[in-house]
């Protein structure tokens, strides 16, 4: 929006009117350092002054980040903040590159989705190939596990396995790292056994199980559940897998990105999500929903189920999240879906029940580990099923976050401890001693 020029004004009149730094935090009431914070998160953008003395920023873009923080606290001093143009979390939605990610998840499968994060392109019908030699190794790693490995440890396994297969996996360019990660996510969804009483497709060529349509949904399907696949079931499936791609900094992410800054290559960089991913923390919520929704259903009540966790001191788990002051827009994208799908009636009102009955306790909104477990629940598939479709999702996430960060000053994540410790000098500890000075006792 340009400024009204009064008669005789020259050109630089007609100009929008840009503030200091300093302006443009007294004007949104934060201190200069959330001011780039805001730049850095998209929400914010700025211009270098003329002769490169700090920056200016537009007043009309100031005022309206203005009114839309108003009732926002200012970001925490000491946050990590990352200038990245992947994925924007604001009012209550999200945005894939500026897209709205739940339109992109409900009219593109995951690849197409997978590449407009990675690329900026989108390429309706692209479809990723696993390479031979990299899914035999994967799956010979992985059925060597102990049966009674989980679907995590099971992609720790491939993910390590397959990168054995690819001498070039140091190779840091651009085009290389897009090569090996569209290679990397079938190959995990391949290496994973078909869920107990699904019949085997080893030995099938990949494009036989992928079919029209829902691409590495249909391949995963038999994988997470025995039980036939119908459309609605799959098109739930590849949705969620679109919606899940990136959230942003989540812990998984950053572990992601903090391996990428030591210039650790694609398969790594997976491999530390993956870690961080198994934290009961992050990846395990989806499971506990759904154990918990399987209770609900065999009791016929969600209210002595939510009574239960409330009594042990638990939270109730599928509900509220930090960054969504409403229903979580991944969580309604699902649950429309799954209203489609013929038996998801019940585990549907199920979790209805479990939102409704919280909510005389505490105003929380589903997020999307409820919808997961929804999905699981209905379609016959395990309490893992739904950090089993997380992380093969997340996977193209940590990727997309590797790309950008390829691109920054290496080791630029390296935080200055604060000692605690007792100061220095001390002499050398005795035998028995304890770092505190006192022998144990």
């Amino acid at each position: 929006m340009k400024e009204r020029a009064a008669p005789g004004d020259g050109p630089e009149a007609m100009a929008p009117q840009r503030l200091s730094t300093r302006e443009a935090a007294e004007r949104l009431g934060v201190k200069p350092e959330t001011v780039y914070a805001y730049v850095s998160r998209g929400q914010l953008s700025s211009r270098r002054a003329p002769g490169g003395r700090g920056s200016t920023f537009d007043a009309a873009e100031v005022d309206a980040l203005a009114r839309r923080t108003a009732r926002r606290p200012p970001a925490p001093a000491g946050d990590l903040v990352f200038r990245t143009g992947i994925t924007l979390i604001e009012g209550d939605r999200y945005y894939f590159r500026g897209v709205d990610a739940v339109e992109l998840a409900r009219q593109y499968a995951y690849e197409e989705v997978t590449e407009w994060l990675w690329t900026g392109e989108l390429r309706p019908g692209v479809r990723f190939t696993a390479p031979a030699e990299a899914l035999a190794a994967a799956r010979r790693a992985v059925d060597a596990l102990p049966v009674h490995s989980g679907s995590t440890d099971r992609l720790r396994v491939a993910v390590v396995a397959s990168s054995t297969a690819d001498p070039l996996r140091f190779d840091l360019s651009h085009e290389a790292v897009l090569a090996a990660a569209r290679g990397l996510v079938p190959t995990l969804v391949g290496a994973l056994p078909p869920a107990a009483g699904a019949p085997s497709a080893a030995g099938e060529p990949e494009e036989r199980t992928e079919g029209n349509g829902a691409g590495l949904a249909r391949r995963l399907w038999p994988k997470l559940t025995p039980r036939p696949a119908d459309e609605p079931s799959l098109a739930a499936l590849n949705t969620a897998l679109a919606l899940l791609i990136d959230h942003d900094l989540a812990a998984s992410t950053l572990a992601a990105r903090v391996a990428a800054s030591a210039r650790a290559h694609p398969y790594a960089v997976v491999s530390a999500g993956l870690g961080v991913l198994e934290g009961q923390l992050h990846g395990a919520a989806s499971g506990l929903a759904h154990r918990m929704l399987t209770e609900v259903l065999e009791r016929g009540s969600a209210v002595p189920v939510v009574a239960d966790h409330l009594r042990t001191g638990r939270r109730v788990p599928g509900l509220g999240h930090r960054l969504y002051t409403a229903e979580d827009p991944r969580a309604r994208a699902l649950f429309a879906l799954l209203g489609q799908v013929p038996k998801a009636a019940a585990a549907l009102a199920a979790a209805r029940d479990v939102v409704a009955t919280t909510a005389r306790h505490a105003p929380l909104h589903a997020n999307v580990d409820l919808a997961l477990a929804v999905l699981s629940v209905s379609c016959g598939m395990s309490a893992e099923a739904g950090e089993t479709v997380f992380a093969v999702s997340r996977t193209a996430g940590w990727i997309a976050h590797a790309l950008e960060e390829y691109g920054e000053r290496p080791l630029r994540m390296r935080p200055s401890g604060q000692y605690g410790g007792p100061r220095p000098p001390r002499p050398l500890p005795e035998p028995g001693a304890t770092a505190m000075g006192e022998p144990p006792g």
